[in-house]
């Protein structure tokens, strides 16, 4: 995602925000008091869209989400295994048709049982094209989705065919392709299910969403403060262990770590690049440092005909080689990330489809090969690279003047290649999704669940959620589709690794590297960790 990331996904940065309903229960460290009451503060930066499970595809209000709603399935905040979470059972015979059985006694924070219809209504909502919702894609392996999403003209349909109601815990789905893995897609949160009041009253739930997480939304000030309190009933055996979280926007990760040393801040979520030298000594043990399923790479805006045009990926090639990986991991990151060599991540191990070294010669340093492949591609578009990124979190600046340096040291020309950044997150990605992107930029893309699929198909599946950069390849598009049918798992792996070499051999994206999560805490709490999506387990953080 989160996509990059993400991740996917209309819209105007909203005009329909997350009004403040109510007072917060103040913002400062430890607010709440101790124990099971006491309230963490954690850094944050603003979701682009309100919260809708079906319509949020980025990190910052993935973090929400992931506290507000609970899935079918949920990711073992150790492992990343899907495991059952309100599904009792889904049972399959063939990997096309299934009969899912919601638990029992889930409500959600308002008092409405958690039913079938739940989670059907919920995703036909999310993949109707009139509700212009990012993550629709996600719906796409349905039957009937492409009468309610159709590619081009109206849809014709209001619900899908393949989603029944059968009985008030019991659904079927029945998809328009085998796809044996597609259980282990429900604990992303677009299949979240969605109360009555959602469809009642859409403009109400925006402003408070309801869900039936162990967390609900107190207040939120957008450039402000989100406060979150625990729900006292909620039903679920991961209840919260604290009061509640404040998520305080920052505009600058290094503010938000000057307040977590000073005393000021519980959570930073994201150690700036340039604190990474000084966070053993500002925070000993206090600092975490764990892989995680995350990768960053460049992608390209192949709606512009300067970057798609016939030897094209020769320019995109030459400029991946003149990037020295080990050098800027080595030094901006301090060796909190790791060169690229595939486009997926070392987390899903090799049974799950990583294979270290995938991108071959493509993604060595090699100033000599990188100018020429770029001469023999027709050269750089207008003669210079301009990296997009957003300028308010993640250490941006540095590691991208980095590459720049690199790709102007490689090619012997110090004006070849500038940082273009834009301020904040959510207007970088509005700028993304609205095709207005001239050159290459960031597109880093945390896993939405641990599988070789979610690396490939939301990225660069033709018109998929997430393909920003809008590159398509009918014989990639072949591969998945052939993959997602296998029923053996070990075969549907080969076949998308099959298709991730198309991926390399056209340079789709520059892979640069995978990402560590990297967080600090403060000594007001206790328990901290990121699960493998480099995400804080906020469920069970301690108030001291």
């Amino acid at each position: 995602m989160r996509g990059a990331t993400q991740v996917k996904w209309a819209a105007c940065a909203v005009a329909v925000a997350l009004a403040a309903t109510a007072c917060g229960g103040g913002g400062d460290s430890g607010g709440g008091g101790g124990g099971a009451d006491g309230i963490v503060s954690s850094s944050w930066g603003d979701p682009q869209n309100p919260l809708e499970p079906a319509n949020t595809n980025e990190v910052q209000g993935g973090k929400v989400l992931d506290m507000l709603f609970r899935g079918l399935k949920r990711y073992n905040s150790k492992t990343g295994a899907a495991e059952d979470m309100l599904a009792e059972k889904i049972d399959s015979s063939d990997s096309k048709n299934f009969t899912v059985t919601v638990k029992d006694g889930w409500t959600f924070s308002n008092g409405e049982a958690v039913t079938a219809k739940s989670f059907v209504d919920a995703w036909n909502y999310g993949a109707s094209l009139k509700n212009n919702q990012k993550n629709a894609y996600f719906f796409g392996q349905i039957d009937g989705y492409d009468k309610v999403h159709p590619d081009s003209g109206s849809q014709s349909a209001g619900a899908m065919s393949g989603l029944k109601v059968t009985g008030t815990r019991t659904f079927t789905v029945k998809l328009n392709q085998k796809f044996s893995l597609w259980p282990d897609t429900l604990g992303y949160a677009a299949f979240a299910p969605l109360p009555q009041a959602f469809f009642d009253d859409h403009a109400a739930w925006l402003k408070k969403p309801v869900g039936n997480g162990p967390y609900t939304i107190n207040s939120y000030t957008k450039g402000s403060q989100m406060a979150l309190r625990k729900w006292a009933k909620y039903p679920g055996t991961d209840k919260a262990q604290n009061g509640g979280i404040d998520l305080k926007v920052y505009t600058d990760n290094n503010t938000a770590y000057t307040d977590l040393v000073a005393g000021n801040l519980d959570l930073v979520d994201d150690v700036p690049a340039s604190q990474l030298k000084n966070v053993k000594a500002d925070l000993g043990d206090r600092y975490i440092n764990t892989p995680a399923g995350i990768i960053q790479t460049l992608a390209f805006p192949f709606y512009d005909d300067a970057w798609n045009k016939p030897d094209s990926d020769k320019v995109r090639k030459g400029l991946s080689m003149a990037i020295n990986r080990k050098q800027i991991t080595d030094t901006i990151f301090n060796k909190t990330r790791t060169p690229a060599t595939d486009w997926t991540s070392p987390v899903l191990g090799a049974d799950g489809g990583y294979k270290a070294g995938f991108c071959g010669g493509l993604c060595d340093y090699n100033p000599a090969e990188a100018k020429k492949m770029i001469s023999e591609g027709g050269g750089i578009p207008g003669g210079q690279v301009k990296i997009g990124y957003n300028a308010d979190t993640g250490s941006h600046k540095d590691w991208v003047d980095a590459v720049c340096n690199s790709i102007n040291n490689a090619l012997g020309n110090d004006k070849a290649c500038v940082g273009s950044p834009t301020g904040t997150f959510a207007d970088f990605r509005n700028k993304i999704t609205q095709k207005k992107m001239t050159g290459p930029f960031r597109a880093g893309w945390q896993m939405d669940y641990p599988l070789i699929q979610n690396f490939l198909q939301p990225l660069y599946y033709t018109n998929a959620s997430s393909n920003d950069g809008k590159w398509s390849n009918k014989q990639f598009d072949k591969l998945v589709n052939q993959a997602n049918a296998e029923s053996d798992t070990a075969k549907a792996v080969k076949t998308f690794q099959d298709a991730q070499a198309v991926v390399r051999d056209n340079m789709a994206a520059i892979p640069l590297w995978y990402q560590n999560g990297s967080a600090g805490y403060s000594t007001n709490v206790s328990n901290v960790a990121l699960n493998p999506f480099s995400v804080p387990v906020y469920n069970e953080i301690k108030v001291n």
